[in-house]
């Protein structure tokens, strides 16, 4: 009856707050990865050497990596989770919290064993 005509779902605008908090989020890892990059190359510019050769290289390398790995996974995860709530669909999930995790516990327990040893 008189109303507005039905939208399929694949073109169903979702609640705009939710389109906000996904590229706040999108951002967010954005962010992370800026901050990562700046790390890795404060450690290899700034850190003085350790014990061990190559150490700081090894721990800027690292940083740059995840980076990398945060930064070219974001964008691809900001789209799916908006084809998600326009399709009215479950979020997808994601293995990159995942790999951000062991990644910086990695270089943690690396950048701590390398204070202690040297």
């Amino acid at each position: 009856m008189g109303g507005e005509p039905e939208r399929s779902s694949a073109d169903r605008e979702p609640d705009y707050r939710f389109t906000l908090a996904n590229e706040r989020t999108f951002l967010a890892w954005l962010r992370t990865a800026l901050g990562l990059l700046a790390g890795g190359v404060a450690v290899r510019q700034l850190v003085p050497p350790f014990a061990f050769p190559g150490a700081t290289l090894l721990l800027g390398l690292m940083c740059i990596a995840l980076a990398t790995v945060l930064a070219a996974s974001s964008y691809p995860r900001w789209r799916a989770v908006q084809r998600a709530m326009r399709a009215g669909q479950p979020l997808p999930t994601s293995r990159v919290m995942i790999v951000l995790a062991v990644g910086v516990l990695v270089v943690t327990v690396t950048a701590g064993v390398l204070v202690v040893l040297g």
